[in-house]
């Protein structure tokens, strides 16, 4: 209940994102035999070993390309080991594959007495599962690199004795590695105000607050900015910044609409551009700048076209795909004006234009202001939007 509780908010809040929601999301409580069938090929295999303790344990040094996707060796992690040494393991380093039960925690039956899986293993049976012994791309954060990741190549591999399709599996850094991934992808860590996220510096806050402030697609728009393997650093100041530049994408759209697009990589250079920084390691932040050197020159030309191409390209990344209007006039209004109190404002301000009530107008513009509200008057009237 407490799971599927934390499955249902993780959703929820994914959504409010715009992120897509993956075709199947395996539990590992679900695929325990495959867990336990994994093991016994390991063990089979010469890479895993059971103990007199009933855990069931890798042996790393059993798999010499142990330590390639982090750069780390054996022998510098023995060096720097400060765990004290388990009677029960052939070596420090080896990990748990089955831990055998303890009172009240949940168990499962195995060959090796009733336990539980070890953490490292759901994912490398899980995957096998459901993509067999080699898939393309696999990402995380950069803390799981090692060892998480490190360990599912060593019980993957080590299972199953296949690597990935083509010679050489790339790292974010180009650097071949034998895995049963082709590429493996690491995100970066949240600061705030240039430090780390924890509960012990009170910086901790959820998706959920942030969102109270802030439209998301503002939100993901300023996690676009960022290249997803570079820290990202949270503040008010960004996400205001984020919002301004926004606007200025939808604002471009709005002053000129979007004509139908028919998007491929070939269309025009823009296209060509934002293609090839996407292509490479998803390069966002290149992206992004394509899409404001196009909403430059859509602002100058007031082509349709150009203006459907800029649509076009943002829905790669799941930006502009809304009424330019209802996005220049959302926003929270839980302390301000809703759209109604403005709009009514704003017809008492022309009745006091048209009265020649330069005071009472300005006293509205000063209070529509007051509220970050503003206005563009213009010869077909006044338009508004939140700032």
């Amino acid at each position: 209940e407490l799971t599927a509780r934390f499955i249902q908010a993780m959703h929820e809040d994914a959504d409010a994102l715009g992120v897509l929601r993956p075709d199947i999301e395996p539990k590992a409580t679900e695929n325990i035999p495959q867990m336990i069938a994994m093991i016994e090929t390991l063990i089979q295999n010469g890479k895993a070993y059971p103990a007199a303790n009933g855990d069931v344990y890798y042996a790393v040094r059993e798999f010499a390309a142990y330590g390639q996707l982090s750069g780390k060796s054996l022998d510098d992690l023995r060096a720097g080991e400060r765990v004290e040494v388990d009677g029960f393991k052939r070596d420090p380093l080896d990990f748990v594959l089955w831990k055998a039960a303890k009172a009240g925690e949940p168990a499962w039956e195995s060959p090796w007495g009733n336990g539980r899986p070890g953490w490292h293993i759901e994912c490398s049976a899980m995957s096998e599962n459901l993509f067999g012994d080699t898939f393309d791309i696999h990402g995380g954060g950069a803390d799981l690199q090692f060892p998480h990741h490190e360990n599912e190549i060593a019980q993957s591999v080590g299972a199953s004795g296949h690597t990935c399709g083509h010679d050489h599996a790339q790292t974010h850094h180009g650097q071949s590695i034998a895995s049963h991934v082709k590429y493996w992808l690491h995100n970066g860590f949240i600061r705030v105000d240039g430090e780390k996220m924890s509960k012990s510096l009170g910086n901790f806050f959820t998706i959920r607050e942030v969102l109270k402030q802030y439209d998301p697609e503002v939100v993901r728009f300023f996690i676009l900015r960022a290249h997803y393997r570079s820290p990202l650093n949270y503040s008010d100041a960004h996400l205001d910044d984020a919002k301004g530049a926004l606007t200025r994408l939808y604002t471009t759209l709005k002053n000129t609409p979007a004509a139908e697009f028919e998007l491929s990589e070939n269309a025009n250079d823009y296209t060509r551009r934002f293609y090839a920084a996407m292509n490479d390691d998803f390069g966002t932040v290149e992206a992004v700048a394509v899409l404001f050197e196009l909403a430059g020159e859509v602002n100058k030309t007031n082509d349709a076209h150009l203006a459907g191409c800029l649509k076009a390209l943002g829905g790669i990344i799941g930006l502009l795909q809304r009424d330019p209007t209802e996005f220049l006039q959302g926003g929270a209004v839980s302390d301000g004006l809703s759209n109604e109190e403005i709009e009514d404002l704003i017809a008492q301000r022309k009745q006091a234009r048209a009265d020649k009530n330069w005071a009472e107008s300005d006293r509205i513009r000063d209070l529509l202001n007051e509220h970050k509200i503003i206005l563009e008057d213009n010869a077909d009237g006044t338009t508004w939007r939140r700032g």
